[in-house]
């Protein structure tokens, strides 16, 4: 059945909307922490974006070589803002480029080994690694709901009534409309916080007048890149890192959509970041990887379809060369963003449960993966400086929730369901052999 372009357009916009905050955000970082000029930073916001969309169209574009072919969404990772920063201020721009640019190359040589690891995701740790997901978004989701954190008005009556207005506007659509509103009601919920946030006063424009309407992007336009072994290494346990993220966020839309992953599928996923790495550091951009707040929408829309992501990949790429109407959304305020976040954040918790309902819970072994996984992710996230005294190539695997919840998901199965039939065969031959 052919879908209406409207429709489909809408609802690309809507995952736009819903990873364009956190994909504008890390370049801005990095941008102003290495000293970007104005103009330099609108021309790295634009970039991101543009190879985001590219980034995306790899992923979902299933090949035989590369993509997974699940309605996925890539931005720039979290993981690698600090490493970044540091190897610019340390080694220059160009040492940034070449270490994103054979990390990227050696991703895509590990992918294959990498794929072996799905016997390691069983039921209780794809579950306990998409609810470690979920629970280490939400503070990120109530921090926006207050105006931001660092912002002058935090927590203002103002703030909170704009993010919870937003979220009761969406539920509100969810509950007495179906079909394609309920679809777009967070891209309605947006609209709708914003509007009512105009005459709140609280909608600054100036940075959509002070955008240019085009602009070309080149290849290296920053610095042409370089290798330095520190840097190398430093990005390719980022890499690494995000494989381990993006793995979560794979099986979390596998038992959404009811596709069952293959060896194959993961591989070719893995083979997709990286070469999404591989370009981002020939445009002078950043390594990719997947973005898990768009898992939610894709829950909460009940929309599986990948036209959708294609459009909105589209729409990625065309704003990179319209800096203008790119500016145009992020005059969405931080609470009313936040409002639409609680919903979709929960939504990858709600999955995540569901995933853990195919699990035997009358194991205690179980329980206990479960427990310290979701504990370890939550705790690392509401106190981020617990490994603050640890040295910085071991705090990249510490400091994010989820990449420390996983491991431990991880970990705690090998030793309770994978090494135990190892020592069951082996007790057993030992009892025939005496």
């Amino acid at each position: 059945m052919k879908q209406n372009p409207l429709k489909t357009a809408s609802l690309g916009i809507q995952h736009v909307l819903a990873m364009y905050a956190g994909a504008v955000i890390v370049p801005l970082i990095i941008g102003g922490a290495l000293d970007f000029s104005s103009k330099e930073l609108a021309y790295l916001v634009s970039l991101d974006i543009l190879t985001s969309g590219i980034a995306t169209l790899l992923q979902v574009w299933q090949n035989r070589y590369f993509g997974i072919g699940l309605p996925i969404v890539l931005g720039c990772t979290f993981t690698a803002v600090g490493p970044i920063i540091a190897i610019g201020g340390q080694y220059g721009l160009s040492a940034i480029y070449g270490s994103i640019l054979i990390s990227g190359l050696i991703v895509m040589l590990i992918a294959k080994f990498f794929g072996k690891l799905i016997r390691f995701f069983p039921p209780v740790v794809t579950g306990s690694v998409v609810t470690i997901i979920g629970t280490t978004l939400i503070p990120v989701a109530m921090n926006n709901v207050a105006g931001g954190q660092g912002s002058p008005d935090f927590g203002s009556v103002t703030n909170i009534s704009l993010a919870f207005g937003t979220l009761l506007f969406i539920i509100i659509l969810y509950r007495f409309f179906k079909g394609f509103i309920r679809a777009i009601s967070i891209l309605l919920g947006l609209i709708a916080g914003t509007i009512a946030a105009v005459f709140m006063g609280k909608v600054d424009f100036s940075a959509v007048g002070d955008a240019s309407w085009f602009h070309m992007v080149a290849p290296l336009h920053f610095a042409t890149p370089s290798f330095e072994l520190v840097p190398i290494i430093t990005m390719t346990l980022v890499a690494i890192v995000s494989l381990v993220e993006s793995t979560g966020v794979y099986f979390a839309l596998s038992d959404i959509t009811g596709r069952k992953l293959t060896e194959n599928d993961l591989v070719k996923g893995y083979r997709s970041e990286g070469l999404a790495s591989v370009i981002g550091a020939l445009f002078n951009s950043f390594p990719y990887t997947t973005y898990s707040q768009n898992v939610g929408l894709v829950q909460f829309s009940g929309v599986k379809g990948k036209n959708v992501i294609y459009t909105m990949a589209g729409i990625l790429i065309f704003l990179g060369f319209v800096p203008k109407i790119a500016a145009l959304t992020t005059v969405i305020p931080t609470s009313v963003l936040g409002g639409a976040m609680v919903a979709m954040f929960g939504m990858v918790i709600a999955s995540g449960i569901k995933m853990l309902s195919k699990v035997d819970f009358s194991s205690q072994e179980n329980l206990l993966i479960i427990a310290c996984s979701v504990g370890v992710g939550l705790g690392v996230t509401t106190v981020p400086d617990l490994f603050a005294q640890l040295p910085d190539s071991i705090k990249i695997l510490t400091n994010s929730g989820i990449v420390a919840g996983s491991l431990t998901a991880i970990f705690l199965n090998i030793v309770f369901n994978v090494a135990k039939p190892i020592k069951q065969i082996q007790t057993s031959q030992n009892v025939k052999a005496s």
